[in-house]
C-alpha cells in the first residue's frame, strides 16, 4: 500500500538546515527553529522532513544507488565519455572533484543535521511520552542508517551528533575513525529499537520499526564482523515472525504491493507532480532508449545490467526474466541493450513515478543470517542451509549441496545475494565487507582496468578538503 507520510514535512527541512557545505549545517532562521517545536504536530513534521531527506539525489534518489551498485560488477552506467561523474565512478577513476560525491556528503549531511535539530529540540515538548520517545526512536534509526551510508562510502567520517550552530563550530568536527563511527550507529539503533513499535497502520505504514532497527544493526554487526552478535540480532528478526518471503518475486517489483511483508525499510515515493516521485525506471534505462521503454520522460543509463550478471544466473532461475529485460524494440528493430524490470512504472511525469526503494527486505535478513552462521560456525548449519533454500526455493531453484566447506558456502551465498538482490545496492559493499572487491572486480574488468585497495572508499570532496584542510584530509590515494 502506497503511504506518503512524510509528504509535508519537505518544505520544513528546507527551513531548518543548509545543504552548501557540512561545515555550513546551521539553520537559515535560528528563531524560526527555536519556535517551530511546540506541540506533538510540530514534532512529527519535523521527523516527516527527515524521512523526506532520504529521497535525496545524494541519498535514496539516485546517486548512492550508484555508488552502492554501478562500482560493483553487477551493473554499469553507459559511458557518455570525458570525465563525467557516472563514467569516473563505473570505471574507477575519480577525482576529488567528482559531483556525485559533493552530492553523497552534502545530501546525507543535510539529512543528519536536521535529525540533530530535532532530537535536540523534542526533549522539552509537552506531548505523549510513548509517542514522543518513538519519535526519538525513528530520528536515531535515521541517522544510523545515514552514518552507515557514509562510513561504508568514505570510510573515516566527521561524526555530528549535535546540532551546528555557527560555521565556526562546523570546525570542530574533524574525522574520526570508522571504529567510532560504527560505535555510535549501534548506540543510536540499540536505543532506538526498544521505542520503537512492530508496525505501524494507515498513514504511518513506512516508518521505521523494530525490525527495521534489528536488521540493520545485523547488518551493521556483519560489517564489522562481529558475526555473533549479528547472528543473535538477525535470529531475533526471524523468530519475531513479522516477515515472510512474498511466495512471487515477481510481486515485490508492484508498486501496488509495497510496503509488503517482505518489506522491512523502504524509503517511500509517491508521483503526482509533488516533487516527491522517483525517476529510478527513467534512471535505470539505456540510454539510447530516449523515451522509447520510459514514454514519459527519457532514459539515463544508470545501474544497467552487466554480462556478468545476466550470466550469474543459473538455468531456471525465475528471477533473471523478473529483474532483466534483455533490451527493446526501435522502429521494429530489437536493440539489444538489456535493463532492469525491478522498478516499473507509468510516470505521472518525467521522474516522477511509485516505486519506492527497498532499503532492507526480508531475503536479504535471511541471507545475512546464514553468512552470520557460516563466520560464527566456521562452516554452514542446518539453519544457514534452510536460510538460503527459502530463497532459492522461490527462484525455482533446487536446494543446496550439502557438506559445502566454509569458503563454498561463502561463495555461494555471495552468488545468492547477487542475483536475489541485484540493482538495489547491495553488490559493491557485499564485496568490500567479504574482502572480495579486489578479486572479483579486477576479474570483471580482465586487466582493462586495474583496481587497488585505496579505491575500496571514495574520495572526500575537494571542497570539504579545502575548508577544513587540518581536520578534513584526503582519502589517500586520490587527487584533484
Amino acid at each position: 500500500m502506497k503511504k506518503y507520510f512524510y509528504i509535508v514535512g519537505i518544505p520544513m527541512l528546507m527551513l531548518i538546515s543548509c545543504k552548501k557545505s557540512f561545515l555550513e549545517l546551521a539553520p537559515l532562521d535560528s528563531a524560526n527553529v527555536q519556535n517551530f517545536y511546540n506541540n506533538a504536530n510540530d514534532v512529527r513534521v519535523a521527523v516527516n522532513a527527515v524521512y523526506g531527506s532520504l529521497q535525496t539525489p545524494g541519498q535514496y534518489g539516485d546517486v548512492y544507488v550508484q555508488v552502492a551498485e554501478v562500482r560493483s560488477d553487477n551493473t554499469m552506467n553507459d559511458d557518455f565519455g570525458g570525465n563525467l561523474a557516472a563514467a569516473e565512478l563505473d570505471q574507477f577513476r575519480m577525482t576529488t572533484s567528482n559531483g556525485f560525491m559533493s552530492s553523497v556528503w552534502n545530501d546525507t549531511y543535510s539529512g543528519i543535521a536536521s535529525c540533530n535539530i530535532a532530537l535536540a529540540r523534542i526533549p522539552d515538548v509537552t506531548m505523549d511520552e510513548t509517542l514522543k520517545n518513538r519519535y526519538i526512536g525513528e530520528l536515531k534509526f535515521l541517522r544510523a542508517l545515514m552514518y552507515f551510508n557514509l562510513v561504508r562510502t568514505f570510510g573515516d567520517v566527521p561524526l555530528v551528533l549535535n546540532e551546528v550552530k555557527s560555521v565556526q563550530e562546523g570546525y570542530e568536527h574533524n574525522r574520526v575513525k570508522k571504529e567510532d563511527a560504527y560505535a555510535q550507529i549501534i548506540t543510536d539503533l540499540s536505543e532506538a529499537e526498544p521505542n520503537l513499535p512492530d508496525s505501524y497502520a494507515d498513514e504511518d505504514i513506512g516508518r521505521a520499526t523494530k525490525g527495521a532497527a534489528k536488521s540493520l544493526l545485523g547488518k551493521v554487526y556483519l560489517t564489522i564482523k562481529n558475526y555473533s552478535a549479528a547472528a543473535i540480532k538477525l535470529k531475533e528478526v526471524i523468530d519475531g515472525g513479522k516477515y515472510q518471503l512474498l511466495p512471487d518475486y515477481a510481486s515485490l517489483w508492484l508498486t501496488s504491493n509495497e510496503n509488503s511483508v517482505e518489506s522491512i525499510f523502504e524509503v517511500q515515493y509517491k508521483k503526482g507532480g509533488t516533487s516527491t516521485g522517483s525517476g529510478f525506471y527513467s534512471l535505470f534505462l539505456p540510454y539510447n532508449s530516449g523515451s522509447i521503454i520510459a514514454e514519459i520522460g527519457f532514459a539515463n543509463g544508470r545501474n544497467l545490467p552487466t554480462q556478468d550478471l545476466i550470466d550469474a544466473y543459473e538455468p531456471g532461475d525465475l528471477r533473471k526474466d523478473i529483474s532483466i529485460s534483455p533490451g527493446y524494440v526501435d522502429n521494429g528493430n530489437f536493440v539489444n541493450e538489456p535493463y532492469t524490470l525491478k522498478f516499473r512504472d507509468q510516470a505521472f511525469e518525467p521522474f516522477d513515478a511509485d516505486n519506492n526503494w527497498p532499503v532492507l527486505r526480508y531475503a536479504d535478513v535471511l541471507l545475512m543470517y546464514a553468512e552470520a552462521l557460516n563466520d560464527v560456525n566456521n562452516g554452514p548449519t542446518t539453519d544457514a542451509y534452510e536460510m538460503i533454500d527459502a530463497v532459492r526455493h522461490r527462484a525455482g531453484l533446487n536446494p543446496l549441496a550439502t557438506g559445502l566447506s566454509y569458503n563454498a558456502f561463502a561463495l555461494a551465498l555471495e552468488h545468492e545475494r547477487q542475483v536475489e538482490l541485484a540493482f538495489e545496492g547491495h553488490r559493491w559493499f557485499d564485496l568490500v565487507r567479504t574482502g572480495r572487491a579486489l578479486d572479483v572486480i579486477n576479474a570483471h574488468f580482465n586487466g582493462s582496468i586495474v583496481v587497488q585497495d585505496y579505491q575500496l572508499v571514495y574520495p572526500i570532496p575537494q571542497s570539504e578538503v579545502e575548508l577544513n584542510p587540518d581536520g578534513v584530509k584526503q582519502n589517500p590515494g586520490y587527487h584533484f
